[in-house]
C-alpha cells in the first residue's frame, strides 16, 4: 500500500479555524446557523468546528449529528445489511440555515442522501455543504461550498481523512489502492 500524507493534524486543526470564520462570516446573528456532521468522519470534524467556533468567537451554534443509510440510492442493492448510526437533531431544522460537514466528496451521491435526510427531519431556509477534501469525480451536479483542500485523483486512488478520536491519529492521506490489493 503506497500512501501519502496530504494533510496533517497542524493542517487539519489550521483548517477547522478557517471553517469556523467562514461558516459565521455571512452573520450578523448568527441564531440562524445549525451545523450538521455526517456520519462518521464528518461528525467528529464539524464538532471540531463547533469547538473552534466556540473558543475563539465565543459563540454557541446548534450541532447536530445525521444518518444517510436509509436515504443512500444503493442501501437496497449491498449485499449485507449497512451499519445503521446514530441521527440527533436537537433543534428545529425550519428557517435554518444548516452546514451539512462530511470529510470526503467524491461523486456527489452522498450529499445527496443527506439533503433528501435534512428534508424529512423539516425544512431548512439554506443548505450548504462543507468537505475536508474534494477529490473530484461527480457524477451528480454537487459543488462544496467549504472545502479544506482540493485533492484531484484517480480511479484507483482513495483520500483517507483520520480523526483522532476513532482512528489514533488527524491526517490525510492519498492511498493508492492497486498497490493496497497487492
Amino acid at each position: 500500500m503506497q500512501k501519502a500524507l496530504i494533510m496533517t493534524e497542524e493542517d487539519l486543526n489550521r483548517t477547522y479555524q478557517r471553517f469556523a470564520h467562514q461558516f459565521l462570516e455571512p452573520y450578523d446573528d448568527p441564531s440562524r446557523l445549525a451545523i450538521i456532521g455526517m456520519q462518521t468522519r464528518g461528525v467528529h470534524i464539524a464538532r471540531k468546528v463547533v469547538e473552534q467556533v466556540k473558543q475563539d468567537l465565543k459563540l454557541d451554534i446548534d450541532f447536530g449529528v445525521l444518518d444517510v443509510t436509509f436515504y443512500r440510492d444503493d442501501f437496497r442493492t449491498k449485499l449485507k445489511m449497512p451499519g445503521v448510526q446514530v441521527t440527533e437533531i436537537p433543534f428545529d431544522l425550519y428557517d435554518r440555515d444548516i452546514v451539512l460537514v462530511d470529510d470526503v466528496l467524491y461523486t456527489g451521491r452522498t450529499v445527496r442522501s443527506a439533503m433528501d435526510a435534512l428534508m424529512a427531519y423539516g425544512r431548512p431556509r439554506k443548505i450548504q455543504f462543507c468537505c475536508m477534501v474534494d477529490r473530484g469525480h461527480r457524477e451528480l451536479p454537487i459543488a462544496p461550498d467549504f472545502t479544506g483542500l482540493y485533492v484531484p485523483t484517480h480511479e484507483h486512488e482513495e483520500v483517507r481523512v483520520k480523526v483522532k478520536e476513532l482512528d489514533g491519529e488527524d491526517a490525510v492521506y492519498l492511498v493508492n489502492m492497486e498497490k493496497e490489493k497487492q
